[in-house]
């Protein structure tokens, strides 16, 4: 049986969140835990801080999707933007883990009659399918910065997460062989 377009959108935008999540945590493991903690200026944002900002965010879009405005009275987004003095990478990651939990959950409830519901933002309406897009695209800002201050701070220790530079003649013949082969 062929799965309709909005349960594919639905299994494929659980899929493009998780796969951020992974290539963020294995960015993340590659730096020191004094390394969360260092901006490149004045104006950047640290590894803490986007684990923080990213946690709380998504904590507050997701908890109660359906049934309450996505920014929550109880966020404090201004105090993601500061790291509290002793924090660990422990408590970065639960506040971080913390978001995806309530992201992914509600994510795996919504039905397919759900993408059409009206979900608000700051009091704004937004579609269930724009509201996740808005988040997948606002995740995908960060992750990016989080991989760029990994890779900086890890310098010479860096492992790439994807196709290693001069690599792509020798990963698209294992990929187009794969896909070439019986299954």
């Amino acid at each position: 049986m062929t799965e309709t377009p909005a349960a594919l959108y639905l299994k494929d935008s659980q899929e493009q969140f998780r796969q951020l999540k992974k290539l963020a945590e294995r960015a993340l493991a590659q730096v020191r835990d004094e390394d969360l903690f260092a901006s490149l200026d004045a104006e950047a944002n640290s590894l803490a801080v986007l684990l923080q900002h990213v946690g709380g965010n998504l904590r507050s879009r997701f908890t109660d999707f359906l049934t309450s405005d996505g920014e929550k009275p109880d966020r404090d987004r201004d105090s993601e933007f500061a790291v509290r003095p002793g924090a660990t990478r422990d408590d970065l990651l639960a506040r971080w883990n913390d978001g995806w939990e309530r992201l992914l959950a509600a994510l795996a409830t919504l039905t397919e009659e759900d993408l059409a519901r009206t979900v608000a933002i700051r009091g704004e309406p937004h579609t269930v399918v724009r509201a996740i897009d808005r988040s997948l695209t606002h995740v995908a800002y960060h992750v990016g910065q989080i991989v760029l201050l990994a890779k900086h701070w890890s310098a010479a220790t860096w492992q790439t997460l994807s196709v290693p530079r001069g690599g792509s003649r020798e990963h698209n013949a294992r990929m187009l062989g794969s896909a070439n082969s019986p299954r």
